[in-house]
């Protein structure tokens, strides 16, 4: 055989340093948001029983927590709140001392430097589990708006430096830039779950949220996960009316969206690492069926190559322990 009838790819594989040169995709720590489970009461620190190793925390221990976060030099954090009382209006989620309010003062008085997300939405706060007002067994849309921007802007007050409204009502993203902007909040910027599909891998959340509809499902709001070209919409949509960053929600079945997304938008694409995606990894790690860190790596890795600028994970602190063993 004539040796130049082919060629050697191998050669740019031959060591870890000539690997190293050439990789095309990188995961830094300034990639990943950390999500956190802020929960009302005292001296709470409960694992969540569908995700091993997340917790849910009570304000008295939340610096435990944040101290960690920083200490990896993870520089952002998105919250979700899990109140003690909820109505048919999600009222403690537009409350001045709802515990997403006061979880966002504790830590940005403690670390000011650290980027905190708050996430919008009514499902946690609502004795319905919908993420909007419910009337007459139907999730009515331009009412929900303006709770909505009332707990967006609430957010802002209390020194959120982005809001991340996750609950796919249409208008959603012009409701909350209309209200941040009357309020004298135009520099904080959205970041937009413009394409949230309906999926199947948010269970584990819901369990650690309390957020379960008490009746019926989400799919009247939510993507079908069967449609691709809806995400292109439902993004241009957002785009149109003042998003900032857009997010796809879950990441891992969905790479092909990321792609799609970015290749449209010059925005910050984000994708949501969602528990589902949590869960089963490390159930097979717990179970010695994978290797955890590999496996978890591989997986991000895949979210940057599909064109995600940022990861939002409950794998953020192992990844970056991991990196920095690297």
């Amino acid at each position: 055989m004539n040796k130049s009838d082919f060629r050697r790819h191998r050669r740019l594989r031959r060591t870890p340093s000539i690997r190293n040169i050439v990789r095309e995709t990188h995961l830094h720590k300034e990639d990943f948001i950390y999500p956190i489970f802020v929960k009302d009461g005292m001296n709470i620190k409960n694992e969540v029983q569908s995700m091993p190793g997340v917790y849910q925390w009570s304000l008295d221990r939340l610096d435990e927590e944040v101290d960690e976060v920083v200490s990896l030099g993870i520089e952002s954090i998105i919250l979700f709140g899990v109140p003690a009382e909820k109505d048919d209006v999600g009222s403690s989620a537009y409350d001045h001392n709802g515990i997403v309010q006061q979880a966002t003062r504790q830590v940005k008085e403690k670390y000011p430097h650290l980027t905190v997300i708050a996430d919008t939405c009514l499902c946690q706060f609502t004795d319905h589990g919908h993420c909007g007002v419910v009337r007459d067994g139907e999730i009515v849309n331009d009412d929900s708006l303006t709770l909505l921007a009332k707990t967006a802007v609430s957010q802002a007050e209390a020194g959120a430096d982005i809001i991340a409204p996750s609950n796919m009502m249409d208008g959603f993203v012009t409701a909350i830039r209309q209200g941040l902007d009357e309020a004298g909040f135009e520099n904080i910027p959205i970041m937009s779950y413009a394409v949230k599909y309906a999926s199947a891998f948010y269970g584990p959340f819901r369990d650690a949220a309390h957020s379960s509809p008490k009746s019926g499902d989400r799919k009247t709001y939510q993507m079908d996960p069967a449609n691709r070209l809806e995400a292109l919409r439902e993004a241009e949509s957002d785009v149109a009316e003042g998003a900032d960053f857009l997010i796809v929600k879950p990441a891992l079945s969905y790479l092909d969206i990321i792609r799609d997304v970015k290749e449209r938008h010059p925005y910050p694409i984000v994708a949501y690492n969602v528990s589902g995606e949590y869960s089963m990894i490390k159930g097979a790690a717990l179970n010695g069926w994978i290797n955890e860190k590999e496996v978890v790596l591989e997986k991000l890795l895949s979210m940057k190559r599909a064109g995600a600028d940022i990861i939002l994970t409950y794998f953020a602190k192992d990844a970056v322990k991991w990196l920095n063993e690297n």
